[in-house]
């Protein structure tokens, strides 16, 4: 996209992503669901300012990095942090209920992981798994590419550690 990108073609593309983005910082379902309108306002106003010095999901990723930071900051100001439990859907595919059971807690143990990361290491996490090569992640974050390869690393670590120890051995 260019500059002048249409709001409706960057959620069509990128919606999916801020989501589960928005999910990564806010466990609770209604208050994702307000990081997530909040993200969308803020990339609605911000579009008219695009340059087009960066591609337009990297400018996408950078207002909503930006939002979710200022609701972590807020949320945490008011110590009303949430752990709501995760809801899995009945499997749909072929797999057995016990296949579906242990992926699905594989999942939450790691989306849980994730979410107990630091902020600074959480960030280039969330990103890469949304596709982001270290030099947009760098750029989004305002650091540099080396800082993103020594967060990943150190993420990757904590997120062995805890994933060893939640689950006995068996990341």
């Amino acid at each position: 996209m260019e500059p002048g990108a249409s709001f409706d073609e960057v959620i069509a593309r990128e919606g999916a992503a801020l989501s589960r983005l928005a999910a990564s910082y806010e466990r609770d379902p209604a208050l994702r669901e307000d990081l997530f309108q909040e993200i969308c306002l803020a990339v609605w106003r911000a579009l008219r300012t695009y340059r087009g010095d960066s591609s337009v999901r990297t400018f996408v990723f950078r207002i909503a990095h930006n939002r979710a930071v200022s609701h972590v900051v807020k949320r945490a100001a008011s110590k009303a942090q949430s752990l709501d439990a995760l809801e899995a859907e009945p499997p749909s595919t072929g797999r057995s209920v016990e296949e579906h059971l242990d992926l699905t807690v594989r999942a939450e143990r790691l989306q849980s992981a994730i979410a107990g990361l630091p902020l600074g290491l959480r960030q280039p996490v969330i990103m890469a798994l949304e596709g982001f090569k270290a030099r947009e992640i760098a750029e989004v974050l305002g650091i540099s590419e080396n800082a993103v390869s020594i967060r990943m690393t150190r993420a990757r670590q904590v997120l062995k550690e805890a994933l060893s120890v939640a689950g006995e051995g068996k990341p």
